[in-house]
């Protein structure tokens, strides 16, 4: 059987994805291990599997990104945090990740590299030097490859549909090519010293030639796009949750079933420094006939972010499973991560997006031309505002026959077990390869 060495970044939302093909590889047979951070290191040996730990490679790659956001109004996307985070955490991190993998390559000997996305140094440097299969497996809805059926990544745009939209999206396109000249000089730098030649083109557009491309998503809630090269795969949601043994949910029997739940979230990763939404959703719906459901995240306690007198319909904690949630919600309000809307559509719950930054823009777009869902500005976002959202969510029917639509359709899908049979398949071609003369 094959052995399959998972490289990631240690978030909750980059790891989790991650770990459901994991299980479903195991499942299979196949011995699978994992290259991350020492923060993620006691769930994933929790769920069984080897954690090799970063060990050149410092965590404070992207602490430094992070610092850069609270110093801002993260409301709204800094091209230049984008900038520093593309070069300083990404591109920076690649000498470090090739100095961790090079000896745990030769010692474990995988079969085949699954990737993070963000994880740079298997995709532009370890593929083509080493020779070894990397298959990227996105925790995003969508590929990053660009292409015409593809809006520019960040702004939140719809596809090309005419000369307007083309031009606008093709200037868009060059002028995010020109703010990364600097990233690519300096990734083919980091080439050169492997022997590698230059890339000749970003590393989004680089993407399109692995072997093998995951996305947990369906087409449907990507554009429908056809401009993918044949390696791209939509497998379906990849979701994964921790057990739940420890955490105490009999208090959500004592709440009201008689008027709809609310779920609200800001995510678990990457918190605003003002909890600008949670805000919104406690002053706004304080007395409404529905009984709102807030998690903070595991790491901000509700006592200390002041977000006002709590109603009794009001109900705040730090975190929840899904699995135990969602079912009883009606609908999610969130700033629109990839993990909340997957596990809200695979429940059929429609959804509020405030959008905030990176690909949440273009997730609350996804979900805006599906017709699941209604995006609130961020920057309009006000107790009115969330409570009027809210009014017209609940009491239009055609978001909560799209999201029952979509829910039925999720769920013919296996994302684990597709992504799985895919991985397998490199394996196949290796050994086919190497026993060739």
């Amino acid at each position: 059987m094959g052995r399959f060495l998972v490289t990631c970044w240690p978030f909750e939302g980059h790891v989790f994805p991650q770990l459901s093909i994991a299980v479903a590889l195991r499942e299979r047979g196949h011995e699978v291990a994992f290259y991350t951070g020492q923060t993620a290191r006691s769930t994933i040996e929790q769920a069984g599997f080897p954690v090799f730990p970063f060990d050149r490679l410092a965590a404070d790659h992207w602490h430094a990104v992070q610092e850069m956001e609270r110093e801002r109004d993260t409301r709204r996307q800094s091209r230049r945090v984008a900038y520093q985070a593309f070069r300083h955490w990404l591109v920076e991190s690649i000498p470090d990740q090739v100095a961790d993998l090079e000896p745990l390559l030769h010692r474990w000997q995988p079969d085949v590299l699954v990737t993070d996305l963000s994880m740079w140094a298997p995709i532009v440097i370890l593929w083509q030097r080493d020779h070894i299969p990397v298959a990227l497996s996105s925790t995003m809805m969508g590929p990053m490859i660009p292409g015409p059926d593809a809006p520019p990544w960040g702004f939140g745009l719809t596809p090309a549909h005419n000369t307007w939209t083309r031009l606008r999206n093709h200037t868009l396109n060059r002028l995010t090519d020109l703010a990364a000249t600097g990233v690519r000089r300096r990734i083919d730098t980091i080439r050169a010293e492997h022997d590698l030649p230059p890339l000749g083109q970003s590393v989004n557009a680089f993407t399109a030639q692995l072997p093998l491309y995951l996305v947990g998503n369906i087409p449907q809630l990507d554009h429908n796009r056809t401009d993918l090269p044949p390696t791209v795969h939509y497998v379906g949601p990849c979701i994964w949750h921790p057990p739940t043994t420890h955490t105490d949910t009999t208090w959500l029997d004592t709440i009201p079933t008689d008027t709809p739940w609310i779920h609200v979230t800001e995510g678990t990763s990457h918190h605003q420094p003002e909890p600008f939404l949670l805000r919104a959703a406690v002053r706004g719906l304080a007395g409404e006939p529905v009984e709102v459901i807030a998690t903070t995240g595991a790491h901000r306690d509700p006592d200390t972010l002041d977000l006002g007198p709590t109603a009794p319909n009001i109900h705040l904690t730090r975190w929840l499973s899904h699995t135990h949630l969602l079912p009883r919600c009606a609908a999610v309000i969130t700033t629109g991560g990839p993990a909340t809307i997957m596990a809200a559509l695979q429940h059929g719950k429609p959804l509020i997006i405030t959008p905030t930054t990176w690909d949440k823009p273009d997730n609350a777009r996804r979900i805006t031309n599906a017709g699941l869902g209604i995006h609130l500005n961020p920057k309009h976002c006000t107790p009115h505002t969330l409570r009027t959202a809210v009014q017209e969510l609940l009491t239009n029917p055609t978001y909560h026959h799209n999201a029952h639509t979509i829910a039925q359709q999720l769920a013919t899908t296996n994302g684990p077990t597709h992504a799985a049979h895919l991985l397998e398949n490199l394996t196949t071609h290796r050994r086919t390869e190497a026993s060739r003369p």
